[in-house]
């Protein structure tokens, strides 16, 4: 089942179909009474919270919304579930590596302070945050992952840098970089994705394990500029990106990777998906969507 509170006709659950293989409960995820009556109506036993204002540079112009959304949104479900008793038996809440703020001892593990100082990534702390209190002080079996830079294909927010740039190409146009494209990142592809959040909800069985963070990504550090090279020699552009920036944007960490060694020793989880097949997954659906324009 899947909560929606806008249709999107773009987006990939309405283009691939994936939405007649679902249950679409209409509702918003501020509305307690809503989501109480779809979680006991639906009979939800397992809750993966992914809702969220999931845009940087849209938080940072309206912080309010993202406020909204992924504080409040997040508080709101968690009591919706607390309420209906023992029926929901896991909850993976989905914070960010953003939650973290900036560090100068990278990479990030699970037990570094959480520094946010811009909205995006205070509004991820703090669900993180909200998560692992009400797995304190109310024993729900919840945990929290902070996951990598997720990109894959579907992705149509396009102040995204993979989708952004595999957009340009497929259009034939030079990318363009709103930096000087040295900022580092850490990236996972979204099958993977999928995958620690599975690894993450089956970990709920086990009570120990219960008010965790998880780290899931690359364990590596990407720069902006080989991403976008990377995605030029994928697609076979003859083109060069266009850098029209200075340092990284306002309100942007710039350099930030995870270390995921607890998931991978404790849970089993590993990434299959290299940078490189990932990327030529992610450029072949753009190259369909666009037409490929050569």
């Amino acid at each position: 089942m899947v909560l929606r509170r806008d249709l999107e006709p773009d987006s990939r659950l309405v283009t691939d179909g994936v939405e007649r293989r679902c249950v679409v409960a209409a509702g918003d995820l501020t509305d307690y009474e809503s989501l109480l009556r779809i979680l006991n109506e639906h009979e939800v036993s397992a809750v993966f919270h992914l809702a969220a204002q999931a845009i940087v540079v849209k938080a940072n112009r309206a912080p309010l919304g993202t406020w909204e959304s992924n504080v409040r949104g997040t508080y709101t479900l968690l009591e919706a579930s607390r309420t209906t008793g023992d029926r929901v038996e896991r909850i993976v809440v989905a914070s960010s590596d953003k939650a973290y703020g900036d560090h100068d001892e990278l990479p990030y593990r699970e037990d570094f302070a959480l520094r946010a100082r811009h909205p995006y990534d205070v509004s991820k702390a703090c669900a993180d945050m909200i998560a692992r209190a009400y797995a304190a002080t109310f024993e729900l079996p919840i945990a929290v992952t902070r996951l990598a830079n997720v990109y894959g294909p579907g992705d149509l927010n396009w102040s995204r840098l993979v989708p952004d740039t595999a957009r340009a190409l497929a259009r034939g146009e030079p990318p363009v970089i709103r930096s000087d494209g040295t900022s580092e990142r850490d990236y996972v592809y979204v099958e993977d994705a999928v995958d620690a959040y599975l690894a993450v909800a089956a970990s709920l069985e086990r009570p120990e394990l219960r008010g965790r963070a998880w780290n899931a990504g690359g364990d590596a550090p990407v720069s902006v500029l080989d991403i976008v090279r990377r995605l030029i020699r994928i697609s076979g552009r003859e083109v060069e990106p266009e850098i029209k920036g200075e340092g990284p944007p306002h309100g942007e960490i710039d350099r930030q990777y995870l270390d995921s060694t607890a998931i991978r020793q404790e849970l089993g989880w590993a990434p299959r998906w290299d940078l490189d097949r990932g990327l030529t997954a992610a450029w072949d659906w753009y190259a369909r969507r666009f037409g490929d324009g050569r």
